[in-house]
């Protein structure tokens, strides 16, 4: 079995990249071409990415669940500085047919399993 990244993004970002066939955007706001990789994250990683990326603005979020052995693209994990945790980036634009499954982001209650507040 390959490995599965997430990577949360805004469902109409990911409803246009579906009819496109390629999604291209690196993190909110930013695209593959403006980042130079798109950002993922492993699951235990999620929450907090969300945090610091979306904050409150949770709606229309969903989680790509991205199998590694359909991405033609180089995949890295690298740390933002030295030493630091280590988060996966795509180096290429990513075939919607690597993503092998899309989840509403349930952010309230991944916050409130967490210990950062929010309700259930």
């Amino acid at each position: 079995m390959t490995e599965q990244l997430l990577h949360l993004t805004e469902e109409p970002l990911w409803e246009a990249a579906r009819t496109a066939g390629t999604y291209k955007m690196s993190t909110r706001g930013r695209t593959l071409g403006e980042e130079g990789f798109i950002h993922c994250s492993l699951p235990h990683q999620l929450p907090a990415v969300a945090r610091a990326v979306y904050g409150s603005d949770t709606d229309n979020l969903v989680v790509l669940v991205i199998d590694t052995g359909r991405v033609p693209a180089p995949v890295r994990y690298e740390a933002m500085e030295p030493g630091g945790e280590e988060f996966p980036h795509i180096y290429g634009p990513l075939p919607t047919d690597a993503v092998v499954e899309v989840r509403p982001w349930a952010g309230q209650a991944t916050r409130a399993a967490d210990g950062q507040g929010g309700t259930p």
